[in-house]
């Protein structure tokens, strides 16, 4: 399964590829972290509604996660890999956006 994924993603080594996962692994934690403020910022609390909170959700962490992504990527040295990982991930979005408006 990791050779696969490996090929996929052109990863050279094995450290390489754990070193990719440990990245994803910090940048989702210090994602929750960044939601706490956040959340307190836009004054969402227990009482709010979900939707509501999903839709702050998603649209102040997701582009919080990816840009502690690259930020994590450049200090680990694997800034090319996660710049093209997040210009991979946001196209299909410019995707969908051309299938709903066109």
């Amino acid at each position: 399964m990791f050779k696969r994924l490996k090929e996929k993603w052109g990863i050279e080594s094995n450290f390489q590829f754990w070193l990719i996962f440990g990245i994803f692994a910090i940048s989702g934690t210090s994602s929750a972290f960044v939601k706490i403020p956040i959340f307190i910022l836009t004054g969402i609390d227990e009482t709010t509604e979900t939707w509501v909170m999903v839709l702050i959700y998603l649209l102040a962490i997701t582009p919080a996660y990816f840009t502690l992504l690259l930020f994590y990527g450049f200090i680990f040295g694997q800034f090319r890999f996660f710049w093209n990982f997040t210009k991979k991930f946001l196209g299909r979005f410019a995707l969908l956006k051309k299938l709903f408006i066109a």
